[in-house]
């Protein structure tokens, strides 16, 4: 496979979403592509998938925990924003694209959002109902105005039984954009 990632530092954000389990084939996609991907999960995540998966898979150790980062004097959320070329959150709950929209930074995750100044895709996964309420839609729309890729979720039947948009984007919808961005920018 053509190592079209080689060099490329990806952070990849998972959270509280039974679509966690995706992470998986999203981080061995991207270590195919030559991506050094740094997996970085909220508490949540964690109930869905395990970090020792997710450790073996990107072959680096994985960040779960704001308060138990980093062995160096700076903290590892500041070095992991500082070298990150692009930060992927898949699957992003209502809740983080919240805390993104508005600037909160309770957690590990949240905290290297702020951080960055690194290129920004979110691929959202959540029941259709939440993804339609008028506050999520909102915090979308100021995650694209920041100039932030979302990654539109698929249809089709949700974990919660329903029916409709809401289900995580299939593996090759949210690894396409990720190497689209990078042979078209230097």
């Amino acid at each position: 496979m053509e190592e079209l990632l080689k060099g490329k530092f990806i952070v990849l954000g998972v959270t509280g979403s039974i679509a966690a389990y995706k992470a998986a084939d999203i981080t061995s996609q991207l270590v195919k592509l030559g991506a050094d991907v740094h997996v970085v999960m909220t508490r949540e995540a964690a109930q869905f998938i395990t970090p020792l998966t997710l450790q073996t898979l990107s072959r680096n150790p994985v960040g779960a925990d704001l308060w138990e980062e980093g062995q160096g004097w700076q903290p590892g959320h500041i070095e992991l924003a500082d070298r990150a070329d692009l930060l992927l959150v898949a699957p992003a709950t209502a809740n983080m694209i919240a805390c993104f929209a508005v600037g909160l930074a309770p957690d590990l995750l949240s905290s290297i959002y702020l951080a960055t100044l690194a290129h920004v895709m979110v691929a959202p996964a959540m029941n259709g109902k939440m993804l339609d309420h008028p506050a999520t839609a909102k915090n979308l729309g100021i995650l694209r105005e920041r100039g932030h890729h979302i990654i539109e979720p698929d249809q089709g039947l949700l974990a919660c039984g329903y029916e409709g948009k809401g289900k995580l984007s299939s593996v090759e919808n949210i690894i396409a954009p990720v190497v689209n961005l990078f042979q078209n920018s230097p």
